[in-house]
Protein backbone atom coordinates (compact mmCIF):
# COMPACT_ATOMS: atom_id res chain seq x y z
CA UNK A 1 0.00 0.00 0.00
CA UNK A 2 2.90 2.09 0.63
CA UNK A 3 4.58 2.00 -2.92
CA UNK A 4 1.07 2.58 -4.40
CA UNK A 5 0.51 5.56 -2.70
CA UNK A 6 4.55 6.55 -3.25
CA UNK A 7 3.66 5.76 -7.15
CA UNK A 8 0.28 8.10 -7.49
CA UNK A 9 2.36 10.75 -4.78
CA UNK A 10 5.14 10.76 -8.02
CA UNK A 11 1.92 10.83 -10.47
CA UNK A 12 0.43 13.65 -8.80
CA UNK A 13 3.81 15.64 -8.89
CA UNK A 14 4.88 15.15 -12.27
CA UNK A 15 0.91 16.00 -13.30
CA UNK A 16 1.15 19.42 -11.12
CA UNK A 17 4.86 19.76 -12.45
CA UNK A 18 4.21 19.91 -16.52
CA UNK A 19 0.78 21.46 -15.79
CA UNK A 20 1.76 24.74 -13.80
CA UNK A 21 4.79 24.90 -16.93
CA UNK A 22 1.78 24.82 -19.79
CA UNK A 23 0.10 27.44 -17.52
CA UNK A 24 3.09 28.99 -17.44
CA UNK A 25 3.88 29.03 -21.25
CA UNK A 26 -0.07 29.69 -22.31
CA UNK A 27 0.38 33.24 -19.94
CA UNK A 28 3.50 34.21 -21.74
CA UNK A 29 2.75 33.42 -25.02
CA UNK A 30 -0.81 35.59 -24.67
CA UNK A 31 0.84 37.92 -23.01
CA UNK A 32 3.15 38.46 -25.69
CA UNK A 33 0.60 39.26 -28.18
CA UNK A 34 -0.98 42.18 -26.11
CA UNK A 35 1.35 44.13 -28.45
CA UNK A 36 1.34 41.89 -31.21
CA UNK A 37 0.57 43.40 -34.84
CA UNK A 38 -2.51 42.37 -36.64
CA UNK A 39 -2.30 41.21 -40.14
CA UNK A 40 -5.46 39.88 -42.55
CA UNK A 41 -4.26 38.09 -45.55
CA UNK A 42 -5.11 41.04 -47.81
CA UNK A 43 -2.57 42.86 -45.53
CA UNK A 44 0.32 40.31 -46.38
CA UNK A 45 -0.83 39.99 -49.75
CA UNK A 46 -0.09 43.81 -49.81
CA UNK A 47 3.53 43.71 -47.98
CA UNK A 48 4.41 40.95 -50.31
CA UNK A 49 3.65 42.48 -53.30
CA UNK A 50 5.84 45.83 -52.30
CA UNK A 51 8.85 43.66 -50.77
CA UNK A 52 8.85 41.47 -53.35
CA UNK A 53 11.69 40.78 -55.66
CA UNK A 54 10.07 39.31 -58.82
CA UNK A 55 7.56 41.77 -59.00
CA UNK A 56 9.74 44.93 -58.02
CA UNK A 57 11.89 42.86 -61.07
CA UNK A 58 8.64 42.67 -63.26
CA UNK A 59 7.46 46.23 -63.12
CA UNK A 60 11.05 47.13 -63.94
CA UNK A 61 10.95 45.10 -66.93
CA UNK A 62 7.55 46.69 -67.76
CA UNK A 63 9.41 50.15 -67.51
CA UNK A 64 12.39 49.24 -70.27
CA UNK A 65 9.94 47.85 -72.39
CA UNK A 66 8.18 51.26 -72.20
CA UNK A 67 11.43 52.61 -72.10
CA UNK A 68 12.25 50.72 -75.33
CA UNK A 69 8.64 51.87 -77.24
CA UNK A 70 9.22 55.38 -76.06
CA UNK A 71 13.03 54.55 -78.87
CA UNK A 72 11.11 53.25 -81.56
CA UNK A 73 8.89 56.34 -82.00
CA UNK A 74 11.80 58.19 -81.85
CA UNK A 75 12.48 56.82 -85.64
CA UNK A 76 9.16 58.72 -87.24
CA UNK A 77 11.19 62.09 -86.31
CA UNK A 78 13.77 63.71 -88.44
CA UNK A 79 17.69 62.99 -87.04
CA UNK A 80 19.67 66.41 -86.77
CA UNK A 81 23.93 66.59 -87.10
CA UNK A 82 26.01 68.76 -86.27
CA UNK A 83 29.91 68.39 -87.57
CA UNK A 84 32.63 70.87 -87.67
CA UNK A 85 35.70 69.84 -88.95
CA UNK A 86 39.73 71.98 -89.15
CA UNK A 87 42.84 70.69 -90.76
CA UNK A 88 46.27 71.81 -91.90
CA UNK A 89 48.18 70.24 -94.50
CA UNK A 90 52.12 69.96 -95.23
CA UNK A 91 51.18 70.63 -98.96
CA UNK A 92 48.13 72.36 -100.56
CA UNK A 93 45.77 69.34 -101.10
CA UNK A 94 44.84 71.23 -104.34
CA UNK A 95 47.04 72.46 -106.75
CA UNK A 96 45.88 73.65 -110.23
CA UNK A 97 48.46 73.97 -113.38
CA UNK A 98 47.89 75.69 -117.29
CA UNK A 99 48.60 72.45 -118.15
CA UNK A 100 45.52 71.45 -116.35
CA UNK A 101 43.68 73.71 -118.05
CA UNK A 102 44.90 74.42 -121.25
CA UNK A 103 45.62 70.76 -121.76
CA UNK A 104 48.82 69.55 -123.70
CA UNK A 105 48.22 70.32 -127.65
CA UNK A 106 50.55 72.70 -129.72
CA UNK A 107 48.68 75.68 -129.36
CA UNK A 108 47.78 75.52 -125.60
CA UNK A 109 51.85 74.63 -125.36
CA UNK A 110 52.71 78.16 -127.01
CA UNK A 111 49.93 80.13 -125.02
CA UNK A 112 51.40 78.11 -121.62
CA UNK A 113 54.81 79.07 -122.81
CA UNK A 114 54.08 82.61 -123.62
CA UNK A 115 52.01 83.31 -120.05
CA UNK A 116 54.86 81.47 -117.89
CA UNK A 117 57.43 83.45 -118.79
CA UNK A 118 55.75 87.13 -119.54
CA UNK A 119 52.31 86.27 -117.45
CA UNK A 120 53.59 87.46 -114.48
CA UNK A 121 54.33 91.16 -115.94
CA UNK A 122 50.51 91.71 -116.49
CA UNK A 123 49.54 90.07 -112.87
CA UNK A 124 48.58 86.58 -113.89
CA UNK A 125 49.26 83.54 -111.92
CA UNK A 126 50.03 80.63 -113.71
CA UNK A 127 49.03 78.01 -110.75
CA UNK A 128 46.89 77.85 -108.16
CA UNK A 129 46.82 76.02 -104.70
CA UNK A 130 44.23 75.90 -101.93
CA UNK A 131 43.54 73.72 -98.80
CA UNK A 132 46.67 74.43 -97.30
CA UNK A 133 44.76 74.40 -94.12
CA UNK A 134 41.07 75.67 -93.17
CA UNK A 135 37.86 74.73 -91.47
CA UNK A 136 33.98 74.08 -91.75
CA UNK A 137 30.66 73.54 -89.93
CA UNK A 138 27.77 72.12 -91.06
CA UNK A 139 23.96 71.24 -89.55
CA UNK A 140 21.93 68.42 -91.82
CA UNK A 141 18.65 67.27 -90.90
CA UNK A 142 16.89 64.19 -92.52
CA UNK A 143 13.49 63.31 -92.35
CA UNK A 144 13.28 59.18 -93.22
CA UNK A 145 10.01 59.30 -95.91
CA UNK A 146 10.23 55.16 -96.39
CA UNK A 147 12.34 52.74 -94.64
CA UNK A 148 10.72 49.66 -95.71
CA UNK A 149 8.04 49.07 -93.28
CA UNK A 150 10.62 48.99 -90.64
CA UNK A 151 9.79 51.77 -88.58
CA UNK A 152 5.91 50.98 -88.48
CA UNK A 153 6.78 47.23 -87.82
CA UNK A 154 9.74 48.37 -85.03
CA UNK A 155 6.84 50.61 -83.11
CA UNK A 156 4.72 48.17 -83.11
CA UNK A 157 6.97 45.08 -82.09
CA UNK A 158 7.82 47.43 -79.26
CA UNK A 159 4.38 47.57 -78.18
CA UNK A 160 4.22 44.55 -78.22
CA UNK A 161 7.05 44.51 -76.02
CA UNK A 162 5.24 46.24 -73.42
CA UNK A 163 2.01 43.99 -73.43
CA UNK A 164 3.98 41.16 -73.11
CA UNK A 165 6.05 42.47 -69.89
CA UNK A 166 2.47 43.70 -68.26
CA UNK A 167 1.36 39.99 -68.55
CA UNK A 168 4.21 38.51 -67.11
CA UNK A 169 4.17 41.01 -64.38
CA UNK A 170 0.85 39.65 -63.86
CA UNK A 171 2.17 35.89 -63.99
CA UNK A 172 4.52 37.15 -61.40
CA UNK A 173 1.99 38.40 -58.84
CA UNK A 174 -0.27 36.02 -59.29
CA UNK A 175 2.45 33.27 -58.58
CA UNK A 176 3.42 35.67 -55.72
CA UNK A 177 0.20 35.73 -54.32
CA UNK A 178 -0.07 31.97 -54.16
CA UNK A 179 3.26 31.09 -51.92
CA UNK A 180 1.96 33.99 -49.63
CA UNK A 181 -1.94 32.27 -49.39
CA UNK A 182 -0.37 28.89 -49.13
CA UNK A 183 1.76 30.04 -46.16
CA UNK A 184 -0.76 32.03 -44.40
CA UNK A 185 -2.94 29.14 -44.64
CA UNK A 186 -0.18 27.30 -43.21
CA UNK A 187 0.33 29.45 -40.22
CA UNK A 188 -3.51 29.29 -39.81
CA UNK A 189 -3.75 25.41 -39.83
CA UNK A 190 -0.90 25.03 -37.36
CA UNK A 191 -2.40 27.69 -35.33
CA UNK A 192 -6.04 25.76 -35.41
CA UNK A 193 -4.29 22.64 -34.45
CA UNK A 194 -2.61 24.25 -31.31
CA UNK A 195 -5.88 25.42 -30.31
CA UNK A 196 -7.16 21.87 -30.31
CA UNK A 197 -4.24 20.36 -28.56
CA UNK A 198 -4.73 23.14 -25.56
CA UNK A 199 -8.50 21.47 -25.54
CA UNK A 200 -7.24 18.34 -25.05
CA UNK A 201 -4.96 19.17 -22.33
CA UNK A 202 -7.39 20.85 -20.75
CA UNK A 203 -9.74 17.74 -21.13
CA UNK A 204 -7.28 15.76 -19.90
CA UNK A 205 -6.47 17.94 -16.95
CA UNK A 206 -10.18 17.59 -16.01
CA UNK A 207 -10.08 13.72 -16.22
CA UNK A 208 -7.18 13.52 -14.22
CA UNK A 209 -9.23 15.00 -11.59
CA UNK A 210 -11.86 13.22 -12.18
CA UNK A 211 -9.96 9.96 -11.96
CA UNK A 212 -7.57 11.09 -8.84
CA UNK A 213 -11.34 11.24 -7.34
CA UNK A 214 -12.50 8.23 -7.95
CA UNK A 215 -9.38 6.22 -6.96
CA UNK A 216 -9.59 8.20 -3.56
CA UNK A 217 -13.40 6.74 -3.99
CA UNK A 218 -11.97 3.36 -4.75
CA UNK A 219 -13.88 3.53 -8.02
CA UNK A 220 -10.70 3.68 -10.14
CA UNK A 221 -7.06 1.88 -10.30
CA UNK A 222 -4.47 3.48 -10.63
CA UNK A 223 -3.45 2.18 -14.37
CA UNK A 224 -6.16 4.40 -15.19
CA UNK A 225 -4.55 7.64 -14.02
CA UNK A 226 -1.34 6.74 -15.64
CA UNK A 227 -2.95 5.82 -18.98
CA UNK A 228 -4.06 9.90 -18.80
CA UNK A 229 -1.19 10.86 -17.70
CA UNK A 230 0.92 8.35 -20.72
CA UNK A 231 -2.13 10.53 -22.88
CA UNK A 232 -1.35 13.36 -21.44
CA UNK A 233 2.40 13.46 -22.18
CA UNK A 234 2.22 12.62 -25.52
CA UNK A 235 -0.24 16.10 -25.98
CA UNK A 236 2.50 17.73 -24.72
CA UNK A 237 5.13 16.25 -26.76
CA UNK A 238 3.09 16.89 -29.90
CA UNK A 239 2.45 20.10 -29.02
CA UNK A 240 6.16 21.18 -27.67
CA UNK A 241 6.72 19.83 -31.46
CA UNK A 242 3.71 21.51 -33.29
CA UNK A 243 4.81 24.81 -31.73
CA UNK A 244 8.29 24.70 -33.12
CA UNK A 245 6.91 24.25 -36.69
CA UNK A 246 4.64 27.00 -35.93
CA UNK A 247 7.26 29.29 -35.06
CA UNK A 248 9.37 28.47 -38.40
CA UNK A 249 5.98 29.09 -40.59
CA UNK A 250 5.23 32.06 -38.94
CA UNK A 251 8.79 33.44 -39.44
CA UNK A 252 8.78 32.26 -43.01
CA UNK A 253 5.64 34.12 -43.84
CA UNK A 254 7.25 37.17 -42.09
CA UNK A 255 10.41 36.71 -44.49
CA UNK A 256 8.43 36.45 -47.91
CA UNK A 257 5.92 39.70 -46.81
CA UNK A 258 9.09 41.42 -46.08
CA UNK A 259 8.78 41.94 -41.94
CA UNK A 260 11.09 41.49 -39.53
CA UNK A 261 10.57 38.77 -36.59
CA UNK A 262 7.97 40.22 -34.25
CA UNK A 263 4.63 38.71 -33.05
CA UNK A 264 1.68 38.75 -35.60
CA UNK A 265 -1.75 37.73 -34.78
CA UNK A 266 -3.32 36.31 -38.43
CA UNK A 267 -7.02 37.78 -38.08
CA UNK A 268 -8.62 35.65 -41.39
CA UNK A 269 -9.45 32.54 -40.66
CA UNK A 270 -12.10 30.08 -42.86
CA UNK A 271 -15.90 30.48 -42.62
CA UNK A 272 -18.42 30.18 -44.54
CA UNK A 273 -16.64 28.79 -47.53
CA UNK A 274 -18.41 29.06 -50.73
CA UNK A 275 -19.37 25.42 -52.71
CA UNK A 276 -17.43 25.20 -56.20
CA UNK A 277 -20.37 26.27 -58.37
CA UNK A 278 -19.90 29.52 -56.65
CA UNK A 279 -16.72 30.06 -58.92
CA UNK A 280 -17.47 27.84 -61.91
CA UNK A 281 -16.17 29.73 -64.79
CA UNK A 282 -15.81 28.22 -68.33
CA UNK A 283 -12.71 26.00 -69.45
CA UNK A 284 -12.34 27.51 -72.92
CA UNK A 285 -13.16 30.83 -71.76
CA UNK A 286 -10.94 30.52 -68.69
CA UNK A 287 -8.07 29.36 -70.76
CA UNK A 288 -8.70 31.65 -73.38
CA UNK A 289 -8.31 34.53 -70.86
CA UNK A 290 -5.51 33.66 -69.09
CA UNK A 291 -1.77 35.83 -69.11
CA UNK A 292 -0.20 32.60 -70.91
CA UNK A 293 -2.38 32.39 -73.17
CA UNK A 294 -2.65 36.21 -74.22
CA UNK A 295 1.69 35.73 -74.00
CA UNK A 296 1.54 32.90 -76.71
CA UNK A 297 -0.47 35.02 -78.48
CA UNK A 298 1.81 37.89 -78.55
CA UNK A 299 5.04 35.43 -79.12
CA UNK A 300 2.80 34.57 -82.65
CA UNK A 301 2.25 38.22 -83.60
CA UNK A 302 6.35 39.10 -82.45
CA UNK A 303 7.44 36.56 -84.80
CA UNK A 304 5.36 37.90 -87.82
CA UNK A 305 6.59 41.55 -87.44
CA UNK A 306 10.81 39.94 -87.14
CA UNK A 307 9.76 39.01 -90.69
CA UNK A 308 7.98 41.91 -91.66
CA UNK A 309 11.55 43.77 -90.27
CA UNK A 310 13.82 41.11 -92.61
CA UNK A 311 11.82 42.14 -95.70
CA UNK A 312 12.59 45.71 -94.81
CA UNK A 313 15.85 45.40 -95.24
CA UNK A 314 15.26 44.27 -98.60
CA UNK A 315 13.83 47.41 -99.50
CA UNK A 316 14.64 50.76 -100.82
CA UNK A 317 14.98 53.29 -98.30
CA UNK A 318 14.07 57.29 -98.77
CA UNK A 319 14.87 60.51 -97.10
CA UNK A 320 14.87 63.89 -97.67
CA UNK A 321 16.97 66.24 -95.94
CA UNK A 322 18.94 70.09 -95.72
CA UNK A 323 22.26 70.81 -94.55
CA UNK A 324 23.67 74.50 -93.97
CA UNK A 325 27.38 75.07 -93.27
CA UNK A 326 29.84 77.97 -92.80
CA UNK A 327 33.72 77.68 -92.98
CA UNK A 328 36.70 78.72 -94.80
CA UNK A 329 37.78 75.89 -97.60
CA UNK A 330 39.03 77.64 -100.55
CA UNK A 331 39.69 81.45 -100.52
CA UNK A 332 40.59 83.26 -97.96
CA UNK A 333 36.84 84.69 -96.39
CA UNK A 334 34.57 82.24 -94.37
CA UNK A 335 31.50 81.97 -95.91
CA UNK A 336 28.21 80.08 -95.24
CA UNK A 337 26.42 77.95 -97.59
CA UNK A 338 23.16 75.54 -97.85
CA UNK A 339 21.51 72.89 -100.14
CA UNK A 340 18.50 70.38 -99.59
CA UNK A 341 18.52 66.74 -101.11
CA UNK A 342 16.98 63.38 -101.47
CA UNK A 343 18.57 60.27 -101.02
CA UNK A 344 17.20 56.63 -102.04
CA UNK A 345 19.35 53.40 -100.68
CA UNK A 346 18.47 50.03 -103.14
CA UNK A 347 20.40 47.40 -101.46
CA UNK A 348 21.55 44.81 -104.16
CA UNK A 349 24.10 42.41 -102.73
CA UNK A 350 21.54 41.60 -99.55
CA UNK A 351 18.71 40.25 -101.45
CA UNK A 352 20.28 36.26 -100.35
CA UNK A 353 20.57 37.26 -97.01
CA UNK A 354 17.70 38.54 -96.38
CA UNK A 355 16.07 35.57 -98.05
CA UNK A 356 17.51 33.06 -95.74
CA UNK A 357 16.47 35.22 -92.78
CA UNK A 358 12.87 35.57 -93.69
CA UNK A 359 12.83 31.84 -94.47
CA UNK A 360 14.15 30.77 -90.88
CA UNK A 361 11.82 33.60 -89.08
CA UNK A 362 9.03 31.83 -91.22
CA UNK A 363 9.94 28.45 -89.65
CA UNK A 364 10.51 30.26 -86.07
CA UNK A 365 7.10 31.62 -86.38
CA UNK A 366 5.37 28.34 -87.54
CA UNK A 367 6.68 26.57 -84.37
CA UNK A 368 5.16 29.68 -82.55
CA UNK A 369 1.78 28.90 -84.14
CA UNK A 370 2.34 25.09 -82.96
CA UNK A 371 3.42 25.65 -79.21
CA UNK A 372 0.11 27.76 -79.14
CA UNK A 373 -1.93 25.54 -80.61
CA UNK A 374 -0.72 22.75 -77.86
CA UNK A 375 -0.29 25.20 -74.77
CA UNK A 376 -3.53 26.31 -75.47
CA UNK A 377 -5.04 22.87 -74.85
CA UNK A 378 -2.60 22.43 -72.03
CA UNK A 379 -4.29 25.35 -70.58
CA UNK A 380 -7.51 24.05 -70.85
CA UNK A 381 -6.41 20.58 -69.03
CA UNK A 382 -4.87 23.04 -66.33
CA UNK A 383 -8.25 25.04 -65.80
CA UNK A 384 -10.41 21.59 -66.05
CA UNK A 385 -7.40 19.58 -63.47
CA UNK A 386 -8.02 22.99 -61.38
CA UNK A 387 -11.90 22.05 -61.30
CA UNK A 388 -11.62 18.50 -60.47
CA UNK A 389 -9.43 18.86 -57.61
CA UNK A 390 -11.31 21.70 -55.90
CA UNK A 391 -14.79 19.37 -55.88
CA UNK A 392 -12.64 17.41 -54.70
CA UNK A 393 -11.63 19.15 -51.95
CA UNK A 394 -15.27 20.44 -51.03
CA UNK A 395 -16.45 16.68 -51.34
CA UNK A 396 -13.90 15.85 -48.55
CA UNK A 397 -14.66 18.83 -46.32
CA UNK A 398 -17.98 17.59 -46.46
CA UNK A 399 -16.74 14.31 -45.14
CA UNK A 400 -14.79 15.61 -42.73
CA UNK A 401 -17.52 17.86 -41.62
CA UNK A 402 -19.86 14.81 -40.94
CA UNK A 403 -16.99 13.06 -39.16
CA UNK A 404 -16.20 15.36 -36.63
CA UNK A 405 -20.00 15.86 -36.11
CA UNK A 406 -20.39 11.61 -36.05
CA UNK A 407 -17.14 11.85 -33.52
CA UNK A 408 -17.92 14.38 -31.38
CA UNK A 409 -21.43 12.62 -30.65
CA UNK A 410 -19.64 9.56 -29.71
CA UNK A 411 -17.40 11.40 -27.25
CA UNK A 412 -20.05 13.02 -25.91
CA UNK A 413 -22.06 9.24 -25.63
CA UNK A 414 -18.86 7.68 -23.62
CA UNK A 415 -17.85 10.57 -21.87
CA UNK A 416 -21.51 9.89 -20.46
CA UNK A 417 -20.64 6.39 -19.55
CA UNK A 418 -17.90 7.20 -18.19
CA UNK A 419 -19.19 9.49 -15.65
CA UNK A 420 -21.78 6.81 -15.02
CA UNK A 421 -19.35 3.97 -14.96
CA UNK A 422 -20.59 2.03 -17.83
CA UNK A 423 -16.89 3.08 -19.59
CA UNK A 424 -13.12 2.52 -19.00
CA UNK A 425 -10.78 5.42 -18.71
CA UNK A 426 -9.36 4.03 -22.01
CA UNK A 427 -12.67 4.11 -24.01
CA UNK A 428 -12.96 7.65 -23.39
CA UNK A 429 -9.32 8.05 -24.21
CA UNK A 430 -9.88 6.37 -27.07
CA UNK A 431 -13.06 8.60 -28.10
CA UNK A 432 -10.63 11.67 -27.67
CA UNK A 433 -8.38 10.36 -29.65
CA UNK A 434 -10.76 9.78 -32.52
CA UNK A 435 -12.35 13.26 -32.10
CA UNK A 436 -9.63 15.31 -32.20
CA UNK A 437 -8.09 13.78 -35.19
CA UNK A 438 -11.72 14.14 -36.69
CA UNK A 439 -11.01 17.93 -35.92
CA UNK A 440 -7.40 18.01 -37.26
CA UNK A 441 -8.62 16.15 -40.45
CA UNK A 442 -11.37 19.05 -41.18
CA UNK A 443 -8.73 21.79 -40.33
CA UNK A 444 -6.77 20.21 -43.08
CA UNK A 445 -9.54 19.58 -45.59
CA UNK A 446 -10.63 23.52 -45.23
CA UNK A 447 -6.97 24.66 -45.75
CA UNK A 448 -6.66 22.44 -49.07
CA UNK A 449 -10.06 23.60 -50.06
CA UNK A 450 -8.56 27.26 -49.80
CA UNK A 451 -6.08 26.65 -51.13
CA UNK A 452 -7.16 24.96 -54.49
CA UNK A 453 -9.82 27.42 -54.51
CA UNK A 454 -7.13 30.31 -54.71
CA UNK A 455 -5.09 28.19 -57.41
CA UNK A 456 -8.49 27.92 -59.39
CA UNK A 457 -9.43 31.67 -59.02
CA UNK A 458 -5.91 32.40 -60.40
CA UNK A 459 -6.42 30.55 -63.14
CA UNK A 460 -9.93 31.85 -63.70
CA UNK A 461 -9.89 35.34 -62.86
Amino acid sequence: MKNKMSRKSRIVSAGDTVRWAICFSFFIFHFSFISAQTLSLDDCLTLAEQGSVAQQNARLDILAAQAQRGEARTLWFPTVQARALGFQALNPLLTIGLGDVLGHSDGANILRYYLETEGHLYGINTSYAALLNGYTTALTLTQPLYAGGRIVSGNRLAALGVEAATLKANVAVRDDRLAVEQKYWLVVSLEDKQQLLDGGLQLLDTLMRDVRSAIDAGLALTSDLMQVQLRRDELVSDSLRLASGLRLARQDLLNTIGLESQQVVLTTRLTDLEAPEHYYVSEEEAAARADESQLLQLQVKAKQLERRLALGEALPEVGLGASYGYGRLLGTSPRGNGLVFASVSVPITDWAKTSRKTRRIGYEMQQAANEQAYLSEQLVLRVRQAWEELTLCWQQLDVATRSVDTALTLFHQVERSHAAGMATTTELLQAELTLRTARNTLTDRRIAYAEALSRYRALTK
